[in-house]
């Protein structure tokens, strides 16, 4: 019953000035980056928290507290590799990944497929295997004001073996 799981993160970050943007493990030229404790990468935090959904084993706040200063600016690259790794020893593989930016700028989609490259990478899974969308949200509440990112995700994880 438990050979397949499926897990949901969800993870939204505002826009600073003194900030530079990442998004999905890729550094993005823009005026503002977001803000965080981390590099407030919101598409990998999203999916850490999917993975993590999956197996009931809480968010990426559990496990890295923006309380712990070994966090701060660390490279969101190195969480998601981590949460991989509670993952793995738990006995589960990532079957795909799902995921949505609501962004009004900058327009990604010129970095998705290094996006794609990057996760691919960092999990050890096929580019076919990864997903990323973006959209607008036609100007409305806060992604539509510019004031921030937010970033949706959907995993769905496998026994080794199975």
């Amino acid at each position: 019953m438990n050979n397949f799981r499926i897990g949901h993160g969800f993870d939204v970050h505002q826009f600073s000035a003194d900030r530079e943007l990442f998004i999905g493990g890729v550094k993005i030229p823009f005026e503002k980056g977001l803000l965080g404790h981390s590099d407030a990468d919101v598409l990998l935090h999203a999916i850490c928290d999917a993975m993590l959904g999956a197996v009931a084993l809480g968010d990426i706040g559990i496990h890295f507290p923006d309380t712990d200063q070994s966090y701060k600016d660390i490279d969101s690259k190195i969480l998601l590799k981590n949460v991989y790794s509670l993952i793995k020893s738990k006995g589960y593989e990532i079957g795909n990944i799902d995921s949505t930016l609501l962004l009004q700028r900058p327009k990604v989609s010129p970095f998705i497929p290094k996006m794609v490259e990057v996760i691919s990478s960092l999990l050890s899974i096929g580019k076919d295997q990864i997903s990323i969308k973006a959209t607008t949200t036609e100007r409305l509440g806060f992604v539509g004001r510019e004031e921030g990112v937010a970033a949706m995700a959907t995993v769905l994880l496998f026994k080794h073996g199975e």
